[in-house]
């Protein structure tokens, strides 16, 4: 069964004109049930983790600053979102549900988040719109468990994983690779274990050839035990904050891709939606929904 994660505390209030699509997780899940794509059973909702596990990747003086509403004001102001207990519960909870989501999908072979792919967040800093590295803290949780040792993170969000790279950049356990737009946020570039970094306009054949390409020889170099997959749909020609060039259709062959490929070589994935910010709501709940259409075509 494909597990989700979603609580409602995933849309969160903003200051009316804010560019970021918070109304999609209330929208996305809509359209899964709507649809028949899912059920109700496949969704949980996320908790509070122990503390321990979130400062496992990021300083706990960063960490208890954020909780405590006590960050400098440049600080937050780098995240994005005007700063309150409320965002960071949310974020807390983003990361739990890719935590638990982790553990199913070495049950099913695939679990995903609603949310998440928070890969701006670096050891002891948050910044676009990324506080607590998800996909991080799930990939801690799972080694300090024992239950896997090799991971390999997948990030196909259009900017590049700059807080992941910096992360595990001395830590050989888990290998990072990130495939970008070239002149887009971050325009300070960090240096994940593999960077491939995209044109402006990149189209449908250039992207997925190119993915083609590395990833079944990443995985067999690699050999993970677990994939993190961010797959954010900002990678399409409508987005307002990307800079390539994919359909709605292209994005859906790359998820197709690397689910295959993580199938193939009967490796569990967990899955984070990243982002998506195409002028109109209905393209980023079709692209994300796409995913998880997939994903249950696939695995189900």
């Amino acid at each position: 069964m494909l597990k989700i994660a979603y609580h409602p505390i995933y849309k969160h209030s903003l200051p009316a004109g804010h560019r970021f699509p918070m109304e999609k997780y209330e929208l996305l899940p809509q359209q899964l049930l709507y649809e028949g794509t899912c059920k109700d059973i496949n969704f949980f909702e996320p908790e509070q983790p122990n503390d321990k596990y979130i400062v496992a990747i990021h300083d706990p003086e960063y960490y208890y600053d954020l909780i405590n509403i006590t960050l400098n004001q440049r600080a937050a102001r780098k995240i994005g979102f005007p700063l309150s207990r409320a965002l960071v519960q949310r974020e807390i909870h983003i990361a739990d549900g890719t935590i638990k989501a982790s553990e199913f999908a070495l049950q099913h072979g695939i679990a995903m988040n609603i949310a998440g792919g928070t890969h701006h967040a670096f050891t002891n800093r948050g910044e676009g719109f990324c506080m607590l590295n998800d996909q991080a803290i799930g990939a801690r949780y799972l080694q300090h468990k024992g239950l896997v040792d090799k991971i390999l993170i997948i990030d196909l969000d259009v900017h590049q994983g700059n807080g992941t790279a910096e992360i595990f950049q001395n830590d050989d356990s888990v290998f990072t690779f990130s495939m970008h737009s070239k002149s887009n946020y971050p325009f300070k570039k960090e240096t994940s274990n593999l960077d491939i970094a995209l044109e402006n306009d990149t189209n449908d054949s250039a992207y997925l050839n190119l993915l083609k390409d590395t990833l079944p020889n990443l995985i067999a170099q690699q050999q993970p035990d677990f994939i993190y997959y961010l797959c954010g749909v900002d990678v399409i020609k409508t987005d307002k904050l990307g800079k390539l060039g994919l359909t709605l259709e292209g994005c859906k062959a790359r998820d197709r891709f690397v689910l295959e490929q993580c199938k193939l070589n009967q490796i569990p994935v967990m899955c984070s939606m990243g982002g998506g910010y195409s002028p109109d709501i209905k393209t980023i709940v079709t692209a994300h929904a796409n995913t998880f259409r997939t994903a249950q075509d696939i695995y189900f």
